[in-house]
């Protein structure tokens, strides 16, 4: 006679993940005053896909789990790829997932006076410069992985000089693409990231929210880690494509002195035969090859929502 397979003990919790222990560790240590407080940070330049519903679960589901709360920050520091309707339909994302915002919806243009006054704070500190050369100029100094960068022959100007082109740039007194503003770190750095990269370009484009009140834009990596500071954010996280940034980030939080959030990277969502770009998407979209986001056989959320698939389901 065979023998019974033994039941499952329904009762028995499954182990905790890397980042679940890291967040208990934080609690039993009473490190941000045992507070939970993640973000959600999309790009509003597109419809979310499925990856992106992996990184939503993971960020509202371990604030619900420790009786935290999520932002919904919208990174909108790109006016030429952005729009109110994908704004829209992020939000109609994550609550048709079953997520709610409770720490509240904010946009990195919210921050765009004090992170200008943060850039300004660096030069002032003699951690930022104006560079004049253009872009292919700086990429051939930059150098490669084991092969040091060159220094840019403006990285030698006094704070004072930095901080009146500086502002000059925010007048609008330069055109598109002659200056630029740069950290000062390492042109021989083993993290490629971290030599001098840009913090701040010129465009004169109007933005969704502040219309054309700006002509400066912060770079994703200066905005993303000072937003999260700005937000008191107690677990910031991000996928592993972003791990090798994380250095960058500390380095900006630790030179202004702010609240220093930190970043926990977890593995992106891969499906075979599944465009996971957004970029690609777009391209989908605006060759017509599909009906828009929300066609059926599309990855994105929308596209699966009119698919049939439940919210449970993903």
């Amino acid at each position: 006679m065979s023998k019974t397979p033994e039941a499952t003990d329904e009762s028995k919790e499954r182990p905790l993940n890397f980042i679940e222990q890291k967040i208990e560790a934080d609690i039993a240590a009473g490190k941000h005053g045992g507070r939970v407080h993640t973000r959600f940070p999309p790009e509003p330049n597109g419809h979310l896909h499925i990856g992106h519903a992996k990184a939503i679960c993971v960020s509202f589901g371990l604030a619900e789990k420790y009786g935290g709360v999520t932002n919904l920050r919208f990174d909108d520091t790109n006016p030429e790829k952005e729009s109110t309707e994908f704004v829209n339909a992020i939000r109609e994302d994550v609550a048709w997932l079953g997520f709610d915002w409770k720490g509240g919806e904010f946009y990195t243009s919210d921050y765009f006076d004090q992170l200008y006054g943060f850039a300004c704070q660096l030069i002032k500190l003699g951690k930022a410069y104006v560079d004049d050369q253009s872009a292919e100029e700086m990429a051939a100094q930059k150098g490669a992985p084991g092969k040091p960068g060159k220094n840019s022959p403006f990285r030698g100007r006094s704070p004072e000089e930095n901080l009146k082109l500086f502002k000059a740039m925010k007048a609008g007194e330069f055109p598109e693409g002659t200056r630029v503003l740069r950290a000062k770190i390492d042109m021989a750095h083993d993290n490629m990231l971290m030599r001098d990269p840009l913090i701040y370009r010129i465009k004169f484009v109007a933005h969704h929210r502040t219309g054309e009140d700006w002509v400066i834009y912060p770079m994703y990596d200066f905005a993303h880690g000072q937003s999260d500071s700005i937000e008191n954010i107690t677990h910031s996280l991000c996928s592993l494509e972003f791990e090798n940034h994380r250095p960058l980030y500390d380095w900006f939080i630790q030179s202004l002195g702010i609240y220093p959030t930190e970043q926990t990277e977890f593995a992106r969502l891969n499906l075979s035969y599944t465009l996971m770009s957004k970029r690609k998407l777009l391209r989908l979209v605006e060759e017509e090859v599909v009906d828009g986001w929300d066609d059926p056989r599309m990855p994105t959320i929308s596209g699966l929502r009119r698919r049939g698939y439940t919210p449970q389901s993903i």
